[in-house]
């Protein structure tokens, strides 16, 4: 990815961005057509996916050239060594005049290992999960018997 990023500039294109990304058939899918969601890129602005779209489907063949003040985001697989894991690394990116701009500020070299248990910078992270993502901190933690999280007394001055 780093390399398709040091290739963003005003006029170059999405073409000459996704002729660096690896082939499908790289990292183990037959066409580009299976991995299509796995590499791809696409404009942020208004709408969440916008053009210029980065695809090695569609980019080669359908180049869009790239301008400064574009902000997108380029997205790619790295399957890693062991044949079952993997990661999907996402890079914002903002065309300047000159180049362009990571504005993406987690870095991608500290991504979460995931795997039979999920970790994270505070230790393991719990495989049991409520959907509404509020319930999954000490604060919104449902009773037992399924009732609703007590609200804390409030605090009193000591005397």
């Amino acid at each position: 990815m780093d390399q398709a990023i040091a290739v963003v500039k005003p006029g170059a294109t999405t073409a000459d961005v996704v002729a660096l990304w690896p082939r499908a058939t790289d990292f183990g899918f037959p066409d580009e057509t299976a991995a299509f969601g796995l590499q791809y890129g696409h404009g942020v602005g208004l709408s969440i996916w916008e053009k210029p779209i980065f695809s090695r489907l569609v980019s080669l063949d359908h180049p869009e050239t790239l301008e400064e003040g574009m902000v997108f985001a380029v997205e790619t697989y790295w399957p890693a060594s062991d044949g079952w894991s993997a990661a999907r690394i996402e890079e914002e990116l903002v065309v300047t005049a000159d180049g362009c701009e990571v504005i993406t500020k987690f870095p991608a070299e500290e991504l979460l290992v995931a795997g039979r248990r999920y970790w994270t910078a505070g230790g393991a992270l719990n495989t049991v999960r409520d959907s509404q993502s509020h319930l999954n901190t000490a604060a919104g933690q449902r009773a037992p018997n399924g009732a609703a999280p007590a609200t804390a007394a409030p605090a009193t001055a000591p005397r």
